[in-house]
């Protein structure tokens, strides 16, 4: 493991280590005192009527306060997440009439402890009668079957790119086609959904959400319970881990009926997930068929490429419904590609709704053009490396835009594919493999190499709030809610470094709507670019303020005060001697709002060389070696990026080789524990090797590019690339992920 630069360590580490985290099962505050408890109901039937629930029995066990059915709540549905998805496909807050997922909550127990809840939810009696099952992506298009009857389609999102007038595919000399499955990925983070909700004598309602968007948890609460604007204060503690299954709405629809049913009960409320539920009932992610054409000439040129990607919505259209979106920003990869012509359709199914799980559509883009060009490598008789070198976008051809219509802002991408073969050796690796190969070892390797492109940020702005005090401490109030990320590192850095202060003399504060009432979130790679630039704004606006404050008390024009970032001073030009401190300024405020241009996101890139090693006699693959480069723009803390990176790359070991959520033909899901679905843990993780690039982004005042992604995007098709690579002796060309070794020794087997 490399790491270039020097960096702070995590200001958050301390209380976590120590075990003084706050999370919401652990939170005891005075507002949740006897708080009742709630737990759900879910449904074990993938579709079906309800005919009846029987909460009799549930109701006479002591100590159960109440059952609430669909019957028993007044809340509006939960529309699908973006106005461009079918309008007539609403998730209810309880099931009504129908279920469509097992794992769908049905109803809610309350009781005075969890544990008679837990008793309760035994006692309720769903008697269901079952409905024809969709599972199956392409059987959901073909319509026959409807899961959503006033939709009239099972289609939940559609769109198509610019299709050029004549075939573009006619004028290349090779052409291959190929298909990449993405499978469905259990997002997993460390800590269930929780909540708890209790209101105030004044009619205000506080929620404390396992969220990574608190502001959306506030405004989908106050919507869906008909409330005034401003009635829902939402509060996210430390949130353990979220990879995109905590965002979207910013709540999930239990947080709504547990806000209904504590005003109704006028008690406090809390409920938590267990593992199981959880791994039932959040969001997962992935889950899409590709189509994939790719040609060019026999030199390794690319001329054009194409993928018509079908998505898994599951039952419901929530934010992984769009992810196929992602095609359009980074569809072409780093390559100069002429012709693109992409399309994407989502689908409903009855299973777990899809979430914008960590990439949110970025590493199915990558697998998939990665994928294409070692085919086309193999097809033209030429190394993978050499093809991707051939067609990377140059780097004086920046601002590039791709024949997808999106604009990269600014990259080396040779420059990094350069540095990560040298770093791994690639020479070196290919001579092992011929070895090995003409040795015919038991265990061979397999070589795999990516360089991949991924949007980051954009969208709707941030505002960031700067207090400066009498003493001269700094409060910053941002609008993102980290879950792990290292904001408060981050963004301290940030305004110390522009007001000439230490990074201990600023506090950062986020995760409640009543300081932040907006607020995007945190969310695909956007806190650092958005956050950061909207608290860096605010601390230059307090300078400005702060130079007319000083050019009073020192009796001189605004224009001739200068500020010393290096001394935390304010002069008048050429009389440096005389000077003011921030202790001496006084309390100032301001508040900043940052937006990037047409809210373009920014680009971040990188390359990965992946080495594995198949025993031919078993199927089982192991990692040996993750080289990669990554480049996020400027880095801010460069300990906090490696961080990031870190977690990206064990993502893709998961990814690529133990993880897939399995549904059975009738809808039932078959991994529903970590017995079942194995994720990634320290035992089959390696040392990554990991190196850095830094080119700024012009789209931003700190010239960063989003990190949270980037492992997981560039090294899942560079894994994909090397098990498949391992495999292309035994004439295996394509094998869907994961690569357990049941799955490739199938494959050997022919």
């Amino acid at each position: 493991m490399s790491t270039d630069g020097a960096s702070t360590l995590r200001r958050e580490d301390g209380p976590l280590l120590r075990g003084q985290g706050t999370f919401i099962d652990g939170l005891r505050v005075p507002q949740l005192d006897g708080a009742l408890h709630a737990a759900f109901v879910r449904s074990t039937e993938p579709h079906a009527r309800i005919v009846a629930i029987d909460t009799s029995a549930a109701l006479a066990l002591d100590g159960v306060v109440a059952v609430f059915t669909a019957a028993d709540i007044d809340l509006w549905p939960l529309p699908p997440r973006l106005p461009n998805m079918n309008g007539a496909m609403w998730r209810p807050m309880l099931a009504d009439g129908v279920v469509r997922f097992v794992g769908e909550a049905v109803a809610m127990v309350v009781a005075v402890d969890r544990y008679v809840a837990a008793d309760a939810l035994e006692a309720v009696v769903v008697d269901y009668e079952p409905l024809p099952v969709l599972t199956d992506l392409e059987a959901s298009l073909a319509g026959e079957l409807l899961l959503h009857e006033a939709a009239g389609t099972n289609v939940s999102f559609a769109w198509t790119g610019k299709e050029p007038d004549e075939d573009p595919f006619a004028s290349c000399e090779v052409v291959v086609e190929l298909a990449v499955r993405h499978p469905r990925l259990n997002p997993s983070p460390i800590e269930p959904l929780a909540g708890a909700v209790a209101w105030g004598d004044d009619g205000r309602c506080t929620v404390w959400v396992c969220s990574q968007r608190p502001a959306g948890a506030k405004y989908v609460i106050e919507c869906a319970m008909g409330l005034e604007p401003g009635t829902v204060r939402a509060i996210a503690p430390d949130v353990g881990g979220g990879f995109g299954a905590k965002g979207g709405y910013g709540c999930y629809p239990e947080d709504v009926v547990a806000a209904f049913a504590s005003r109704q009960l006028g008690r406090p409320l809390r409920w938590c997930e267990t593992r199981s539920e959880a791994m039932l009932a959040m969001g997962h992610g992935r889950a899409s068929l590709h189509r994939i054409r790719i040609g060019g000439s026999r030199d390794g040129l690319v001329q054009a490429y194409e993928v018509r990607a079908l998505q898994d919505s599951g039952a419901y259209p929530a934010m992984g419904t769009n992810v196929t979106g992602n095609l359009r920003n980074s569809g072409t990869g780093v390559y100069t590609i002429p012709v693109a012509v992409l399309q994407g359709t989502s689908v409903v199914t009855n299973t777990t709704p899809t979430v914008a799980f960590r990439g949110a559509g970025r590493p199915e883009a990558a697998c998939s053009i990665e994928a294409a060009m070692d085919r086309f490598a193999a097809a033209v008789g030429l190394d993978p490396l050499e093809v991707r070198m051939r067609n990377v976008v140059p780097e004086d051809a920046f601002p590039y835009r791709t024949a997808a219509g999106s604009t990269y802002d600014s990259g080396r991408y040779g420059e990094s594919l350069r540095r990560c073969a040298e770093a791994a050796d690639y020479p070196a690796l290919r001579a092992e493999q011929a070895e090995r190969r003409a040795r015919g070892d038991r265990v061979q390797l397999g070589i795999g190499v990516s360089c991949t492109v991924e949007i980051t940020g954009g969208g709707e702005g941030e505002t960031a709030t700067l207090d400066l005090h009498e003493d001269g401490t700094v409060t910053v109030v941002v609008g993102t809610s980290p879950h792990g990320q290292g904001h408060e590192t981050t963004f301290a850095g940030v305004v110390a470094r522009e007001l000439g202060i230490t990074p201990e003399a600023v506090t950062v504060l986020h995760g409640d709507t009543d300081l932040a009432p907006l607020g995007g979130g945190t969310i695909g790679s956007r806190s650092a670019q958005l956050g950061g630039s909207a608290a860096l704004g605010a601390a230059r606006d307090v300078i400005e303020a702060a130079r007319s404050r000083v050019a009073d008390l020192l009796e001189a024009n605004v224009s001739d005060i200068v500020f010393d970032a290096a001394r935390a001073a304010f002069h008048v030009a050429g009389t440096p001697a005389r000077q003011l401190g921030w202790g001496d300024v006084g309390a100032l405020q301001a508040e900043h709002r940052f937006k990037p241009e047409g809210g373009r996101g920014t680009y971040a890139f990188g390359a990965c060389v992946a080495v594995v090693e198949l025993d031919t006699d078993t199927g089982a693959v192991s990692a040996r070696r993750l080289v990669s480069v990554d480049d996020a723009g400027t880095l801010l803390e460069p300990v906090l990026a490696e961080g990031q990176v870190h977690g990206g790359l064990g993502l893709a070991l998961g990814a690529a080789l133990y993880e897939e959520m399995v549904y059975d033909a009738d809808g039932i899901p078959r991994t529903a524990s970590f017995a079942d679905y194995p994720v990634v843990s320290a035992a089959e993780t390696i040392s990554y090797e990991t190196h850095e690039m830094e080119t700024p982004s012009p789209w931003n005042p700190l010239g960063v590019k989003g990190v949270g992604e980037s492992g997981t995007v560039v090294a899942t098709p560079a894994l994909q690339s090397a098990v498949l690579d391992a495999l292309r002796p035994y004439g295996v060309q394509a094998l869907d992920l994961p690569y357990t070794p049941e799955r490739v020794w199938r494959a050997m087997q022919g």
